[in-house]
């Protein structure tokens, strides 16, 4: 099948944080990689693109799904609720109602729609590894959601590619542009344009040695997960004050980076 108008919704994993900067405020990412593919496929094909860094399900519900359908788009992408996951608050069914009436907004208006079911965060980090029953739980509840309204699913949870490190930043939350790059195809293959490739991991990389990594943990606090915790304490979003960065239809010129 072909797709015409393609629209993003999400969080940071599809604004596209920490892919290649295409601009001094944008970075690439893995939807902008897709949207490339696309318009390979068909010079036709129009994008939009409106995840926020740090959007919740609900944030997602009440302001990407509305400004979506208003763009009559044909396939749209849904990848939200790693950052609710993360909070200490989090609700698992406040956060599901949301994506299932997301999903029921965009399918009801005759969107074919691909979600995403995130990874096992406790195959590669401690630290994230303590959300992994939350994620595991909203998991379960993405793939009913589009069962029930017959999206299609991006499922990473078993996919032993993303344990290695180089398709993560140096944040260990956001995916390197390797990261982005894989993930571009597993979108593709799931929309039937693409294959199974992406799936077979790397060669692993040599390992770092016990001080090299503990020097790195350390940089990581310092620069990573204090200033996280300190926006939690204060209640500020990094998406505080960012605006989409394809908020109405773009074209794709052929000169758009891939890599």
């Amino acid at each position: 099948m072909s797709y015409q108008r393609f629209i993003a919704l999400g969080d940071s994993f599809t604004e596209g944080l920490n892919d290649d900067l295409v601009t001094i405020d944008r970075h690439l990412g893995w939807a902008d990689r897709a949207a490339r593919a696309l318009t390979d496929l068909d010079p036709r094909t129009r994008y939009a693109n409106l995840a926020v860094r740090g959007r919740l399900a609900a944030e997602l519900l009440a302001e990407q799904v509305p400004a979506a359908i208003s763009l009559e788009p044909d396939l749209v992408s849904v990848a939200i609720g790693v950052n609710d996951a993360l909070r200490r608050g989090f609700d698992l069914e406040a956060t599901s109602a949301a994506l299932n009436d997301s999903v029921a907004a965009l399918t009801s208006n005759k969107c074919r729609v691909v979600v995403f079911a995130f990874g096992d965060p406790s195959r590669r980090s401690r630290v994230f590894g303590s959300i992994r029953e939350r994620l595991r739980a909203y998991r379960e509840e993405t793939l009913r959601i589009a069962d029930e309204h017959g999206a299609m699913v991006v499922d990473f949870w078993d996919c032993a590619v993303f344990d290695d490190d180089r398709m993560w930043s140096s944040d260990r939350l956001h995916l390197s542009p390797r990261g982005h790059a894989i993930a571009a195809q597993a979108f593709m293959e799931t929309i039937g344009v693409g294959d199974d490739t992406w799936r077979t991991p790397p060669v692993a990389a040599p390992r770092s040695s016990l001080a090299a990594r503990r020097i790195d943990d350390a940089r990581w606090l310092r620069e990573f997960a204090g200033p996280w915790i300190h926006r939690r304490l204060r209640g500020v979003s990094s998406g505080d004050g960012i605006n989409p960065k394809f908020p109405s239809w773009v074209s794709l010129a052929q000169s758009y980076p891939h890599d």
